[in-house]
């Protein structure tokens, strides 16, 4: 796992944070699958490189990812690394598949023009992995699919609320063009990192539509699987914390500084999930008004 530990380690991502609640195995397990999410969005979001090469990139982690799936010896690094995990938790290709969609939908829409499209690619790019990642956590009550799908949503759009001032500088808005024409808002004032009041309120209404999401995961996930999913909830906890400070700082992402959440912040939630984990919590830390 090497490799798979040093891309990880260099992400320093909040999932990657959540790793350390887990058992060595799984937590080795999920390194690899967390490297392989890393390596094909990174294709499909440097921009330096043709579009068209990229997507030939992508088309090759498909065929390298299959090939791992069935159970031939697959050809990049990571993959070989990724390999024996996918074997031992039956992770079907079908997902990766689908996961590598959405980052092909990166390759091609810069605009969404409703929800319906957004949660599409909010599936694909974050849902999936969850469903990857349930099986590799385990479960015994099929409703967690439908948990992991529910805090998928609910961890992209809070993403995407935060990073809005990124994304528009790399032409891509992602928040529906339905809604920002419904709060009068223009995709050049986003463009151009324009905050108001009518922006607050766009995003104040898909802050309340994520909350939905949050609060249908936590209602989903059953009692008996939810010591289970301890990584996942830490998630969880995380980004309904990131969310709550965006709720604070009124959206605003288009300062200087980042509207994100400090290194002791996401360690002290570490700290209380592993504190809730060993007293055998079964409430939700997040998703509560």
């Amino acid at each position: 796992m090497q490799h798979s530990h040093a891309l990880t380690k260099k992400s320093a991502s909040n999932l990657a944070l959540a790793f350390i609640l887990l058992p060595r195995e799984k937590r080795d397990a999920m390194s690899a699958l967390y490297a392989f999410c890393r390596a094909v969005d990174d294709v499909a979001d440097e921009d330096s490189v043709p579009t068209e090469k990229r997507r030939a990139q992508l088309a090759a982690w498909r065929a390298d990812i299959r090939r791992a799936c069935e159970n031939k010896p697959p050809q990049f690094v990571l993959n070989q690394e990724f390999a024996p995990v996918i074997q031992k938790f039956k992770l079907p290709f079908a997902l990766f598949d689908e996961l590598i969609q959405g980052c092909e939908m990166d390759l091609e829409k810069l605009r969404y023009d409703n929800f319906d499209e957004l949660e599409l690619y909010c599936h694909r790019v974050a849902s999936v992995v969850g469903l990857l990642s349930i099986e590799i956590f385990g479960y015994k009550n099929p409703a967690c699919r439908d948990y992991a799908v529910q805090l998928g949503q609910a961890l992209q759009l809070t993403n995407i609320l935060r990073d809005v001032k990124n994304d528009a500088a790399r032409g891509r808005i992602y928040l529906p063009l339905s809604e920002l024409k419904k709060f009068g808002v223009t995709e050049a004032e986003i463009l151009d990192g324009k905050f108001s009041e009518r922006y607050q309120a766009l995003a104040q209404s898909i802050a309340a539509r994520t909350k939905n999401f949050y609060s249908r995961a936590q209602k989903t996930l059953p009692p008996a699987d939810r010591q289970a999913m301890v990584a996942a909830e830490l998630m969880g906890s995380v980004y309904w914390a990131l969310l709550q400070k965006l709720e604070r700082g009124r959206f605003d992402v288009f300062g200087a500084q980042p509207l994100k959440l400090s290194k002791p912040h996401k360690l002290a939630l570490i700290f209380k999930s592993w504190l809730r984990h060993a007293a055998g919590a079964t409430s939700p830390s997040y998703g509560q008004p």
